[in-house]
């Protein structure tokens, strides 16, 4: 918008020109700016000729006014006084009226004197210069003001009715600039009716913002409801995760609604502040303990180093990408066969490339001759191969495809890391390896025994290879591609029904960021042959996190927003284990990682298994494959209605 655009005048003069006074044009709070100088110039001649003060000088009392006014207008423009919206005026703004008030101050007393020096006599009275100075900003400051006051007032006569009632949880110079945020927000979204001060239980008689203080005496929901209130806008960072989680569920459980606000570092911007309220997630309710990590040794091993990732623009895969170029390693080599996905992490990683060697590789894990080439060029020092096929009904359909990708996928890269002299190799699996009941999770428990068992054999043999296989194994990961977390999301936006398996079906679940922090750590702690798993937390119904989600969303669970029982899939099964029957645990410095003791393969007899069964992967029918798989992996025991009578004599 120019400063001078006539054709604003129309978009004010029309029925809704009070509503949208906080949007004049820039042009018309100038002229009303330069009319307050001219007015302050009045009021100053009227001061100044009340005392009966006369002086000389060369121009009549109305070229004074107007130089006085020019030079204040050059000024304003040159400042941009008038830019602001006046509704949300803030104390900036005050600022740079001061600062063009002032600088057109100095300007006409240094014209004064220069004048008085060249023809001895001055153009005005320096005690009037200095009244009109003051009367200019007062008038300018005020006018901001008054407008802002007017329209506060506007705001709060309008039917408040339509607007939410909430309560800001906190009462300190945080939850004020939400509450004043919120105030002054357009349009408006809630209308904020008290705050709740943990701190303070006797704060009956105090207010803020003329709004009570109430007392946490009492829990939350009656709290909200004693003030007919439907929303809580959480403001305080000293509430512990634990208390944090206790507040969210409590008022889920009674169809209330909860946001939160960051904390806040630009104090001026309300509009900024209340665009920044959100919606919990469903991952912020994970009641879990923030991970420590042994930042030093993970550190001393990554960094100067070359580090490939497969399956890097998958939701896992970019995650360790991002947590791993917190470690300064020499070069990063991204490696996926999705092109779109790898193209946009690759755009997100381009601001890092001044520091740190980012390579993005378009290859298919399976292809052993392009993964060669890979090690060849660039031999990297540590492999995170998170390159997987995940998804457990497709892969029902798909034997062959899981062979190809989860089995020989792992073997070409493992054998590639001992081949180029690799430090160590991650493969990350997954829960549904254990006692597997799936074609997915029998084909990662194969991946996992040829990893294991050729370590193992590396080590009874003594050869001179440096490489060291370690194994990780978690639950589901909220968010990922693979959860059902992006789906419920999906079913929620469209108005439902959400599906859900079976009314008894459970999974472990953790964040992305959780899962690939603890990956990073079982890394750099493995000494080889490991297969780490993660503790998960307590298990979580799927029909429960559904309901979660629905809540979060602002709707009730089977009344506005189905929940429909659908059947368990082909291969799922209603739980998920982190070991097998046999196998035992040892601990770890870290917590919340375990070590599984599992029995070693014979690699020499496990080798042929898996290339017989690579070779018939292309040529045998679906159950022919999965004999072979049971073979492999004899605990394997298909949920698949097709696979499950299958026996491995077959």
């Amino acid at each position: 918008m120019t400063l001078f655009d006539l054709n604003d005048l129309k978009n004010i003069l029309n029925s809704k020109t009070f509503q949208n006074i906080g949007y004049l044009p820039r042009w018309i709070i100038f002229f009303i700016d330069v009319f307050i100088v001219s007015l302050a110039c009045g009021i100053t001649y009227v001061i100044v000729d009340s005392l009966n003060v006369h002086y000389a000088s060369r121009l009549a009392i109305l070229s004074q006014n107007a130089l006085i006014v020019l030079i204040n207008a050059i000024l304003f423009y040159y400042f941009k006084t008038y830019a602001g919206i006046l509704r949300h005026s803030t104390f900036i703004d005050g600022v740079k009226l001061l600062i063009a008030t002032s600088t057109a101050y100095f300007v006409l007393v240094v014209i004064n004197y220069s004048y008085q020096i060249i023809f001895n006599v001055k153009i005005f009275l320096t005690t009037g210069l200095f009244i009109t100075y003051v009367i200019t900003f007062l008038l300018l400051f005020l006018f901001r003001i008054l407008v802002k006051n007017i329209f506060e007032i506007y705001l709060r006569t309008e039917d408040r009715r339509k607007l939410v009632k909430a309560v800001i949880y906190g009462a300190d110079a945080n939850a004020i600039s939400v509450a004043n945020a919120l105030k002054t927000e357009n349009p408006s979204r809630f209308n904020v009716v008290a705050f709740v001060d943990k701190f303070k239980q006797n704060n009956t008689s105090k207010s803020i913002l003329d709004l009570p203080i109430l007392n946490q005496n009492k829990s939350i929901h009656v709290i909200l409801r004693s003030v007919n209130a439907q929303v809580l806008i959480i403001t305080e960072k000293s509430l512990s995760k634990e208390e944090l989680v206790d507040i969210v569920e409590e008022c889920l459980e009674y169809n209330l609604k909860v946001f939160t606000v960051p904390l806040i570092t630009n104090w001026e911007d309300e509009r900024q502040i209340s665009h920044q309220l959100k919606n919990f997630a469903i991952e912020d309710l994970l009641n879990r303990k923030p991970i420590q990590l042994d930042f030093k040794t993970i550190s001393s091993q990554i960094k100067g180093k070359t580090i490939l990732i497969t399956g890097a623009a998958g939701s896992i895969g970019s995650e360790i990408v991002r947590q791993i170029i917190n470690f300064e390693p020499l070069h990063v080599l991204i490696l996926d066969q999705a092109e779109s996905p790898l193209h946009s992490l690759y755009l997100e990683t381009e601001a890092f490339s001044d520091k740190i060697k980012i390579k993005t590789i378009l290859a298919d894990v399976t292809d052993y001759s392009a993964m060669e080439a890979v090690f060849e060029r660039y031999k990297p020092d540590f492999i995170y191969h998170a390159a997987a096929y995940k998804h457990v009904p497709l892969m029902e359909e798909n034997p062959s495809q899981a062979i190809l990708t989860n089995v020989m996928g792992t073997k070409n890269l493992a054998d590639l890391s001992i081949k180029y002299f690799a430090e160590k190799f991650v493969f990350i699996s997954t829960d549904k390896a254990v006692n597997p009941s799936s074609v997915m999770g029998a084909s990662k428990r194969i991946a996992e025994k040829y990893v294991q068992s050729l370590n193992n054999h590396l080590q009874k043999n003594k050869t001179n290879t440096t490489t060291k296989f370690i194994t990780t194994r978690f639950g589901n990961v909220l968010g990922s591609n693979g959860s059902v977390v992006p789906l419920f999301s999906k079913q929620i936006n469209e108005g439902g029904p959400i599906t859900v398996t079976h009314p008894e079906i459970i999974r472990y679940f953790m964040t992305i960021p959780e899962a690939c922090q603890l990956v990073l750590e079982a890394g750099a702690m493995g000494k080889g042959g490991e297969i780490f798993i993660f503790d998960m937390g307590e298990p979580i119904k799927i029909i429960d996190l559904a309901k979660k989600m629905i809540r979060l969303a602002g709707f009730i669970p089977d009344k506005e927003i189905e929940i429909k029982i659908i059947g368990l899939r082909p291969g799922e099964k209603l739980f998920e284990e982190l070991l097998n029957d046999t196998s035992k645990t040892l601990p770890t410095h870290n917590t919340k990682i375990l070590i599984s003791q599992d029995v070693y393969e014979d690699f020499d007899t496990l080798s042929v298994a898996v290339k017989d069964l690579f070779l018939s992967s292309t040529k045998l029918s679906n159950n022919d494959i999965v004999s072979k798989m049971k073979k492999i992996v004899p605990e394997f025991s298909s949920m698949n209605s097709v696979f499950e009578k299958l026996d491995i004599k077959n």
